[in-house]
């Protein structure tokens, strides 16, 4: 069924989102700075892509500088991503069709809003990561 859903998802919105934060990526790496600003992006671009069946987790090992960065994060674009994902995901839970898609609209919010130090894991395995 995820499958299903992911390849829905993937026609109707996940490619485009996944080009506007591969995008976003390339733009924050050119400085050496906006690095790890990129890497995020990246990380985020490939979650929106195929977003079912996967989840993500906080990392454990995540220091100071990981929150240093979220709070830059939040303040220069994540506020703006986690507005745009839920104005989506209100509009897609419309329809009966559209739920699973608001869902995962919304599921893309926490990573959006502070995406350093947060892994991307299978649903089946949201305990395995590092510590």
């Amino acid at each position: 069924m995820k499958t299903i859903l992911n390849v829905i998802w993937l026609v109707l919105s996940g490619f485009w989102l996944f080009l506007a934060y591969l995008a976003a990526g390339a733009l924050l790496c050119i400085t050496i700075i906006g690095i790890p600003f990129g890497i995020a992006a990246f990380r985020i671009g490939a979650y929106a892509l195929w977003p079912f069946g996967r989840t993500t987790v906080e990392r454990r090992d995540a220091g100071a500088p990981s929150c240093v960065g979220n709070v830059l994060w939040l303040v220069l674009a994540g506020w703006w991503l986690a507005l745009a994902h839920v104005v989506t995901g209100v509009a897609l839970c419309i329809t009966i069709i559209g739920i699973p898609f608001g869902i995962a609209n919304f599921k893309l919010i926490p990573v959006s809003l502070l995406p350093l130090g947060r892994e991307i894991v299978p649903t089946d395995q949201p305990f395995s990561s590092r510590w």
